[in-house]
């Protein structure tokens, strides 16, 4: 035989292979539709498919961080193990009980109580509110943060963490490796936290010369700040300007949209835990923190509304997927409307069918996106899911372009709701750290809820009929990106 010949068997051996093994592994513990978009790409292009899979196939974290992630659960459970499922004299409904105990067994936090929650749809606004609560820090001040970046929008905010650090505040800092690494100014910025005594850590580097070979997808995406454990500040915006430090964007008016949240009380202690537990998986430090004991200081006096609430964190680390699991029991719970805002929406299988069978309950349904995503393969694979929503009842509400809407919560009968840094998305559910607060009853719902009415002012609503009359090439677009939305 020749060269040509053999090398043609070996490949040909070789390649079958490695597809009757890809049949057997692929499946385990995975969605059908990962499983068949991966088994597609293995089979039909194998020389792109196999490395992708043993790159990205895997969505948990390795062995050390998983240990770590364990050692912490195992510490939050044993802290929180005498305080109770909900607060005293709060009486929730059975079903919205049993969602509380579910993300209590998930997670081990509890349902606590929320003083003064105040949110900001100011985005520049945000910023100054943060700076003047850390400059009233004494003791510390903890960031965690997925975009970081210095500008003008930032720079009071930057200020205050100096001040801070400089009158002998520990100032701690985590931000997201990749995340943040692609905006100007990444090193001076670290160069700067040095400068001024910030102690500060990447969040799951990629640093392949330093030997850090993580998963380059998998990301925090958290966004929170804590101060002296009084004062905590969560939500969906990044700390950079509205535009992304793009000049094009701004050119062209495309500004983001987001909600952020100011609070006190018993749920600090939870977001407090929520940053220690990030702080020891990159540095396997252990800050000492005292849930629930603010020593008899006075808060400071902010104007706000009292809630109860639980802290809802998730991600690679947690082989449960907390916040699929949470708000797919709450969709369930929808009897008059459920209100979604999603600036992607790429639903798991679970949730679009806890969606479309709200909307065949006769429960009115509705979906706050942007008309034109800031990710091309996202908006995409978002709009794919289009037809079946507008065919079921669901209405669709688009923000005009090009304006960004990137806020993320939904709504359920303006009895609870869920808001924080968690897309309605697979990436959300499995790739990303996240968290998210779930509120039950009271003004500060009705808030969020008044929240959602504004953006509904802004948008257009999305018809079935105007729907279908795009193009094939459009549609044939959403089919690839929506299969490749699978692939975890």
């Amino acid at each position: 035989m020749s060269f040509w010949t053999v090398m043609w068997v070996i490949w040909l051996v070789v390649s079958y292979t490695i597809k009757i093994i890809a049949v057997g592994v692929v499946p385990e513990n995975r969605r059908p539709g990962a499983s068949m978009g991966w088994l597609m790409a293995i089979l039909f292009i194998p020389l792109i498919g196999v490395p992708l899979f043993i790159m990205f196939g895997s969505p948990y974290v390795n062995d050390r961080r998983q240990r770590i992630q364990a050692e912490v659960n195992q510490l939050l459970e044993k802290g929180t193990k005498d305080v109770p499922d909900w607060p005293e004299g709060y009486e929730p409904a059975r079903d919205f009980a049993q969602i509380v105990q579910l993300n209590r067994h998930l997670t081990g936090l509890p349902m606590v109580d929320a003083r003064k929650l105040s949110m900001s749809t100011d985005y520049r606004q945000v910023f100054h509110d943060m700076a003047d609560a850390i400059d009233a820090a004494e003791s510390y001040v903890h960031v965690e943060i997925y975009i970081m970046s210095r500008d003008a929008y930032t720079e009071p905010f930057f200020q205050a963490l100096g001040r801070a650090a400089q009158r002998g505040v520990n100032v701690r800092v985590l931000l997201d490796h990749i995340g943040s690494r692609k905006y100007d100014g990444f090193r001076d910025m670290q160069k700067w936290f040095d400068s001024v005594g910030i102690d500060w850590e990447l969040m799951l580097p990629f640093l392949p010369l330093q030997g850090k070979m993580r998963r380059i997808d998998l990301r925090n995406h958290r966004k929170l700040v804590v101060i002296d454990g009084r004062v905590g500040f969560m939500g969906s915006q990044n700390l950079i300007e509205s535009a992304y430090g793009s000049q094009k964007n701004r050119e062209a008016g495309r500004h983001w949209n987001d909600l952020w949240v100011k609070m006190s009380g018993e749920v600090v202690a939870e977001l407090e835990a929520v940053f220690a537990t990030d702080w020891y998986s990159e540095r396997e430090e252990v800050i000492d923190i005292r849930p629930y004991d603010f020593d008899g200081r006075p808060v400071p006096e902010f104007e706000g509304k009292d809630a109860v609430v639980q802290l809802v964190p998730s991600g690679p680390g947690f082989k449960t997927e907390p916040n699929l699991r949470c708000f797919t029991s709450l969709m369930y719970l929808a009897e008059k409307r459920l209100s979604i805002v999603s600036p992607y929406f790429v639903p798991d299988e679970t949730i679009k069918a806890a969606i479309i069978t709200a909307a065949h309950r006769g429960v009115e349904v509705e979906l706050f996106v942007s008309e034109k995503a800031d990710q091309f393969m996202v908006e995409y694979a978002q709009s794919s899911y289009y037809d079946n929503l507008l065919e079921a009842g669901v209405r669709i509400y688009r923000l005009p372009k090009p304006q960004i809407l990137h806020t993320k919560c939904f709504i359920i009968d303006d009895d609870y709701a869920v808001f924080g840094s968690s897309n309605m998305d697979m990436r959300s559910f499995s790739l990303n750290y996240e968290i998210s607060l779930m509120c039950a009853e009271g003004d500060f719902v009705s808030g969020i809820s008044n929240v959602v009415e504004e953006y509904r002012t802004r948008c257009t609503e999305l018809t079935l009929d105007e729907w279908r009359e795009r193009g094939l090439f459009r549609r044939y677009l959403e089919s690839l990106f929506r299969l490749t939305s699978a692939l975890q």
